[in-house]
């Protein structure tokens, strides 16, 4: 275990922050979820559907925003703020690209969209009515996370957390202004909640780009640096963080098809989903920041050349990574009838049992989690083993998770609950992976490029 108290401080300076940021972020749509959840099972259905191209949007800003903090931090490891400036520039403008389609291919297809998710036409009804709206997000969600991800690689994690806390309040406010019709606001429900989370997301971007631009003194991050350039660098980018996106982005693609699945099994069975994936989400934010701060430490200590203080860092985030894993299980296992009860009153009985159920399961892959994704996403894949992760990845879900849960589903018509544990099954079995991977330390590579 690392005897240096700075070693801790950092992690907890980086962590802290980004935890409550992501429990912010995913409060806002599990607050969309809890008020439009009053409305009954069709509303919340609908609503979570929409939310499967967010979520996908969310995975894919991910993948960017991690790409280029594996680069971006070896180069401030090394001292090179301006080549780091130009990975953030690459990033800006991929994440410009990736909002726009996004929101044209909602604009123009809503309904075949919402089609992958569910066959119920009144589910489907009630999901034109958000996503119609809460597609104009896109493009101020995508930014505002290249911004933020920007920031964390020069450890400022704090204005993530008021940008986000910003929004979430005003989020919160909003809904029960616009869902309900209150201070003589029309009463508009599903609708409401997609024009306060439109307009939450558009402040949120708001208070992240001004301190990007204007407060930051690390990074000195300008808008004419957009058209900065290195030789190389962007061939670096694609070379070691397209890995990083793509695998975020089958990772979102994955996460859609599980909803797919669980969708053509009943609405009940697509609603007690949508309230243990957001439980799960928001006692998972610990494990996420974590993972993101181990990777901006590993990083930079990478791109610094110091490799026995890499070995020493990664051997004791391990026992932290596993520490918290298993706190979170048992805090979801306990805590899960309470939770249910006090905040999804409304809900069918059927839709609740088989919540119950779906976070036993959670309560248990969640250890999983926090250990293999931490040190595949968090460690490795700073280290610069890019593909190793995305291969890996690739062959748990697409080879085993989502082949048995069809045949658990359709062919078998297992219970619910054990289509469920298939699709949860990787976040075990990839444990072994990361386990054998991380302790060969074979994973370190040094992606910088000296400085023009």
């Amino acid at each position: 275990m690392v005897k240096e108290k700075s070693f801790y401080a950092t992690l907890i300076k980086l962590a802290l922050p980004m935890a409550l940021q992501n429990l912010i972020t995913f409060g806002v749509a599990l607050a969309d979820n809890f008020m439009v959840g009053s409305l009954g099972d069709l509303s919340l259905s609908g609503v979570f559907i929409s939310n499967q191209v967010h979520w996908l949007l969310q995975m894919l800003s991910a993948g960017l925003g991690s790409a280029m903090v594996v680069l971006a931090a070896q180069y401030l490891g090394k001292g090179d703020t301006r080549n780091a400036r130009v990975v953030v520039s690459i990033a800006m403008k991929l994440g410009f690209y990736v909002g726009i389609f996004f929101t044209i291919a909602v604009i123009l297809l809503p309904r075949q969209i919402l089609g992958l998710f569910s066959r119920d036409e009144a589910v489907i009804a009630e999901g034109m009515k958000y996503i119609g709206i809460v597609c104009f997000t896109y493009i101020f969600f995508v930014l505002n996370q290249v911004f933020l991800a920007a920031l964390r690689c020069v450890q400022n994690t704090r204005i993530g957390f008021i940008s986000s806390f910003i929004g979430f309040c005003l989020n919160v406010f909003l809904n029960w202004v616009l869902i309900f019709g209150r201070l003589g606001f029309p009463a508009l429900g599903v609708r409401g909640a997609a024009i306060a989370t439109l307009i939450a997301r558009m402040v949120e971007m708001l208070v992240s780009l001004v301190y990007f631009r204007f407060v930051d003194k690390n990074l000195v991050f300008r808008f004419v640096d957009l058209r900065l350039k290195t030789p190389g660098i962007v061939r670096d980018f694609f070379r070691y963080g397209f890995p990083v996106i793509l695998g975020d982005i089958f990772w979102g693609i994955a996460g859609a098809t599980q909803v797919a699945i669980l969708g053509r099994l009943g609405s009940e069975i697509l609603a007690a989903n949508t309230i243990a994936a957001n439980l799960h989400q928001l006692f998972g934010v610990v494990v996420y920041a974590i993972a993101g701060a181990s990777g901006v430490i590993i990083g930079r200590t990478v791109g610094s050349g110091d490799v026995s203080k890499v070995k020493e860092y990664a051997g004791t985030l391990q026992v932290i990574f596993i520490c918290f894993g298993l706190v979170t299980g048992i805090a979801i296992f306990f805590a899960r009838s309470a939770i249910l009860a006090s905040g999804f009153p409304n809900i069918s009985g059927e839709a609740h049992r088989y919540a119950l159920q779906f976070l036993i399961v959670f309560s248990v892959t969640i250890v999983g989690t926090s250990y293999q994704m931490s040190v595949l996403t968090g460690i490795v894949r700073a280290g610069g083993a890019t593909s190793f992760v995305l291969i890996n990845d690739l062959i748990h879900v697409w080879l085993i998770v989502i082949p048995s849960a069809l045949l658990s589903a359709f062919v078998f018509h297992f219970p619910p609950v054990v289509t469920f544990a298939c699709l949860k099954s990787d976040q075990i079995l990839k444990c072994w992976v990361a386990v054998v991977k991380l302790n060969r330390w074979n994973w370190m590579k040094k992606l910088t490029r000296d400085a023009a």
